[in-house]
């Protein structure tokens, strides 16, 4: 090991080999990251023992219509082996769990709202990851079980492996004129809808429908012989019910009312339209004063009006929101080309401009509508903005180390030459963490037939090596110092020391790396586990070959 790092430190050419090296290494393994060979996201998908199917059907839908879809969906999961059994909540939201809390399971008590919660046989005990489950079978009940009742919205819930968000991309729309919001974002979900790797794309506002309403002509009812107390009765008698008489008994000390109204068949209208509820209503006759029975279609109106959708406000501005999962993919792609499809489809309509910053909020689009003048805010939210949130912080955590690092060194040698030398051994081992990205994607690809992703967990791993890498880089300067204040030659000190603290060096990197394997399996800390691996890995090769020739280097020693 001596004559190996003696040979490489007394030689220009050999240090500009070892140097060039370095630099070709560092380069590839950033270019990995833009040319999508390892792929970021913020955590990746972890196999759980339930997920949760969200049915919303039309807006204006009844509850036998999302009972038949919910059936649909029952009658396929019965054919999963994998399924325990499941728990179906028509009209309601189901107990609240961890994703419930955020997407607002708690406030749904509407007739076309339902959640079935699927349990399933234990992790350990299964071939077949949830998240797969999900991804086989979503297109296949989403086509069978879709089209039932018209605009019903199917959406598959998984248990998150970190902060419980809407949905995994968000995108809100706020503005003032209501009427041009629900065009533009009609137009978003299509283009989202047709984006690959994005899936359960769903509009968070009500579907415009035409109601009915029954307007009763009080002259006809006059001339009719009747009275508008008749007409109210046997209309709330057909449609809604009412109570027509009581019952006394023994064991009850109130009296119990008796219910009557039409049976739900007769009730029923055949078609969805004015026709045929003037066809029902002409089915149903009061007799007047004289004896003579009159068509309740005599005496009422039937009047077509739009239906009223809710107004969502939110920072005290009228907005509507589209909501779409990732399909096995990190959020980072898919919006990114969603966002350039919105940039170039919707600017027939709208004049787009990026909003200036780089916050949070850097992917946010102002729209500007060419024929009215009017504005509007396109904002991303949910796991995306979470995702940008982690990242930016951990990265001001590792500039943070950086300089801290820094500091305390220049401040121990007096030199800045040497803490340069520190800081750049230890940066260089996110040469082997994002190589180790790339073997395990790799492999867990050939294996599982799912991505590794380079996760949040994977920068604290990378984080977590700046200390260890930069331990070693200082065991080799304190020595050769030690060495070279004894008179020994400088290259000679360097190899030197390099050979005496090669066992050390690598004994802690084996001890990290043994450490590490378990971690290296887990669905959520697998990140941090391949970082350190990867990466001590990476710094042991930098703090033998590389430091040398950076030490051989500066007149600091």
């Amino acid at each position: 090991m001596e004559k190996l790092v003696y040979k490489i430190v007394s030689k220009s050419r050999n240090r500009w080999m070892v140097t060039l090296m370095v630099i070709f290494a560092m380069i590839g393994a950033v270019m990995m990251l833009p040319s999508k060979m390892v792929k970021a996201k913020m955590l990746p998908g972890k196999s759980a023992n339930t997920f949760t199917i969200y049915i919303d059907t039309a807006t204006n839908a009844s509850m036998q219509e999302t009972k038949r879809v919910t059936t649909c969906v029952v009658n396929y999961m019965k054919h999963e082996k994998e399924v325990l059994n499941m728990n179906l909540y028509l009209g309601q939201g189901a107990p609240l769990d961890y994703a419930g809390l955020v997407k607002g399971s708690a406030f749904k008590q509407l007739k076309n709202q339902a959640e079935i919660v699927i349990n399933l046989s234990d992790k350990h005990h299964r071939d077949e990851p949830s998240y797969m489950m999900v991804h086989r079978i979503r297109p296949e009940i989403q086509a069978l079980c879709g089209e039932i009742v018209p605009h019903t919205s199917i959406r598959f819930t998984e248990m998150p492996s970190g902060p419980p968000t809407l949905a995994t991309i968000v995108i809100e729309l706020f503005g003032e004129d209501n009427r041009l919001l629900r065009h533009t974002i009609s137009r978003v979900a299509e283009l989202l809808s047709a984006t690959k790797g994005l899936v359960d794309v769903d509009i968070m506002q009500d579907d415009l429908y035409t109601k009915f309403n029954v307007v009763v002509n009080k002259e006809k009812i006059i001339r009719s012989g009747l009275s508008v107390d008749q007409v109210n009765q046997i209309t709330y008698l057909a449609f809604k019910g009412t109570e027509v008489a009581v019952k006394n008994t023994h064991n009850q000390q109130d009296q119990i009312p008796i219910f009557l109204r039409l049976s739900k068949e007769t009730r029923t209208l055949e078609y969805d339209s004015a026709n045929a509820l003037k066809a029902k209503l002409s089915s149903l006759k009061l007799m007047n004063r004289q004896g003579m029975m009159i068509p309740l279609s005599e005496v009422v109106k039937v009047e077509g009006i739009r239906s009223s959708p809710s107004i969502f406000r939110k920072n005290l501005k009228n907005y509507v929101a589209v909501t779409a999962e990732c399909d096995l993919v990190s959020q980072v792609y898919p919006l990114l080309d969603a966002r350039d499809k919105i940039l170039k489809e919707l600017s027939d309509e709208f004049t787009i401009t990026k909003v200036e910053g780089m916050s949070t909020y850097m992917f946010d689009l102002n729209l500007l509508d060419k024929s009215t003048g009017e504005q509007m805010l396109l904002r991303w939210d949910g796991e995306m903005k979470v995702s940008l949130d982690t990242f930016r912080d951990l990265g001001a955590a590792f500039i943070a180390a950086l300089i801290l690092m820094f500091l305390l060194i220049v401040l121990y040698y007096k030199s800045f030459a040497l803490s340069a030398i520190v800081l750049l051994g230890s940066f260089l081992s996110i040469i082997g963490v994002i190589i180790g990205h790339w073997i395990t994607d790799k492999l867990q690809l050939a294996l599982l037939d799912t991505h590794f992703f380079l996760t949040a967990t994977s920068l604290i791993g990378f984080i977590s090596l700046m200390g260890i890498s930069a331990r070693s880089s200082l065991l080799l300067i304190d020595f050769t110092k030690s060495l070279i204040e004894n008179g020994m030659e400088k290259q000679r000190a360097i190899a030197l020391a390099t050979a005496t603290r090669a066992k050390p060096i690598l004994l802690t990197a084996v001890a990290i790396i043994l450490g590490s394997l378990l971690l290296a399996t887990d669905p959520i800390f697998g990140g941090l586990g391949v970082a350190l691996i990867f990466g001590s890995m990476a710094a042991t090769l930098v703090s033998l070959f590389f430091i040398p020739v950076l030490m051989a280097n500066t007149k600091a020693l």
